[in-house]
């Protein structure tokens, strides 16, 4: 012991020494990679330590650990439940610094998926991890009962903050958080192209309060385009009124819903049902730049099986999607499904820039 806390001191001693700008961005990149994995194994000594410390005396629990780590006492429990929770292989991930005491949790959070969510941990950050880990714990429960769950849990409040400001916060089923999400994202896009064409300089969450307080005011574009709800049905389970194993029913972006909900909403005029029987939706196509209705409505389902949603082909956002071109129209590329790649602004222009740049060299775009 006394050897590694010398280790520690000495490793502290050198980071508080260490100045970025003596070293090139080559060699920056490469330590805060390391780093990164130093500070995931270092929490997990940690907060192993101290639930050894706890095991042997009391007086050293959640308070302490988030009074010695700056953390709260919230999260200083969480950390000690995650690391006497996890499973095998996930502890030894843990210990090595590849995976995040968060990912740990959300590994732990849905069992029998451990192997799945492992190597996820490993090549992605934590908002992929947490998302394909509540699919698989809501997969658990029955739609049904997690419907009556979701209606019971719903919430919604307000209040004032210290500039004066009302802070709304509220909890939605799908069915009803979805639309409303949806419309969020479209509005915020729209006001964003508008600030972008002002040359305003403003952040995304602005211009999302901004939307919001139109969307309430009717100030809103009456347009639903993709700011509708899309619900994936097998046309079995819709026939039947219930799905078998293996029979998808849920909303995009929102997760299961029971079939009888399904069919309610077949009543609202706003909903896109897609009544998947396994047809392969990869024969729509355009050779038009725009994007028709249904190639649109197929594309926003997401990777085919799953059908829920898309994201950013270079990240995890889910918002502010654009569809590129994988090759690109100038080079014979169709508006089809498989030339369609959902990207973020930021990574859109980005790849847009390389591939200008690609040309002007003479080399072939980067793919």
């Amino acid at each position: 012991m006394p050897g590694l806390v010398q280790q520690i001191d000495a490793l502290c001693t050198a980071l508080a020494e260490f100045d970025p700008a003596l070293h090139s961005g080559a060699d920056c990149a490469l330590l805060a990679e390391k780093l990164a994995r130093a500070t995931n194994a270092c929490e997990t000594a940690r907060t192993r330590a101290a639930a050894r410390a706890v095991e042997c005396d009391r007086s050293h629990g959640a308070d302490w650990l988030a009074r010695v780590s700056g953390s709260t006492a919230g999260a200083a429990r969480a950390a000690l439940h995650t690391v006497t929770a996890v499973e095998p292989a996930t502890l030894v991930a843990l210990r090595t610094g590849e995976v995040s005491l968060a990912q740990a949790a959300e590994i732990s959070s849905a069992p029998g998926h451990e192997a799945e969510l492992l190597e996820l941990a490993r090549l992605s950050g934590l908002g992929k991890v947490k998302d394909v880990a509540r699919k698989h714990r809501l997969a658990m429960i029955d739609p049904e009962q997690l419907h009556a769950r979701q209606h019971a849990a719903q919430r919604a409040r307000h209040w004032r903050t210290d500039l004066g400001l009302v802070h709304v916060e509220a909890d939605f089923p799908p069915e009803i958080g979805v639309p409303i999400a949806n419309r969020l994202d479209a509005e915020t896009d729209r006001g964003w192209r508008a600030a972008h064409r002002a040359g305003r300089d403003v952040t995304r969450a602005v211009l999302a309060a901004e939307a919001f307080a139109r969307m309430f005011t009717r100030r809103g574009s009456d347009r639903a385009t993709s700011a509708d709800m899309v619900v994936v049905v097998d046309l079995n389970a819709y026939r039947r009124g219930h799905p078998h194993p293996g029979e998808p029913c849920h909303v995009v972006g929102g997760g299961p819903i029971p079939v009888r909900v399904a069919r309610e909403l077949g009543q609202d005029a706003f909903l896109k049902a897609v009544l998947h029987d396994g047809v392969n939706i990869h024969t729509v196509a355009h050779f038009g730049r725009h994007i028709p209705a249904v190639l649109r409505t197929a594309l926003e389902l997401g990777p085919v099986a799953e059908f829920d949603g898309v994201t950013c082909a270079d990240c995890d956002r889910k918002h502010g999607l654009e569809w590129d071109h994988d090759k690109e129209r100038t080079d014979g590329g169709p508006t089809s499904y498989d030339n369609l790649i959902a990207r973020c602004k930021p990574d859109h222009r980005e790849k847009t820039k390389r591939e200008r740049r690609a040309r002007r060299s003479g080399r072939a775009p980067p793919t």
